[in-house]
């Protein structure tokens, strides 16, 4: 019977389906991460939503597999909406904010979502040519 197990536990954590624990985002990822977050923080600052916008959702896909990063995007995403008065992006922010985190770190992600209330939050959408070569490169 201990046998079985143990047998049984090799072959589950061997398998390409086995849950990847992610906590940290890598070192050389991480500048790429922090440019997207100060040109959201820029844009935020001289009223300019909509490029803010466009660099959380670049940020959401860089950070979308570590925890803490994932989170802090979608608290960002959070306050702009709260900032534009966007109700409908205020209400699909709270889900996200609770659960895109521990999703990340149990691995399970739709892969170049944006993070946004205009997605569905579980599909997995194209990682533009860009990122994906950054992601690519500094894993």
């Amino acid at each position: 019977m201990i046998k079985r197990l143990y047998l049984y536990s090799i072959t589950f954590f061997h398998k390409k389906e086995c849950m990847k624990i992610h906590t940290t985002m890598p070192q050389k990822l991480k500048p790429y991460f922090r440019e997207e977050l100060e040109f959201a923080g820029k844009c935020f600052s001289s009223n300019d939503f909509r490029t803010c916008w466009y660099h959380l959702e670049r940020a959401h896909i860089l950070g979308q597999p570590y925890p803490y990063h994932h989170t802090l995007v979608h608290w960002k995403m959070l306050l702009l909406g709260i900032t534009i008065k966007d109700f409908r992006e205020i209400i699909g922010q709270i889900p996200r904010l609770l659960v895109g985190g521990v999703k990340s770190f149990v691995g399970e992600i739709p892969v170049g979502n944006t993070g946004g209330a205009n997605v569905p939050p579980l599909k997995p959408m194209e990682i533009p040519a860009d990122l994906k070569k950054i992601i690519e490169e500094n894993k």
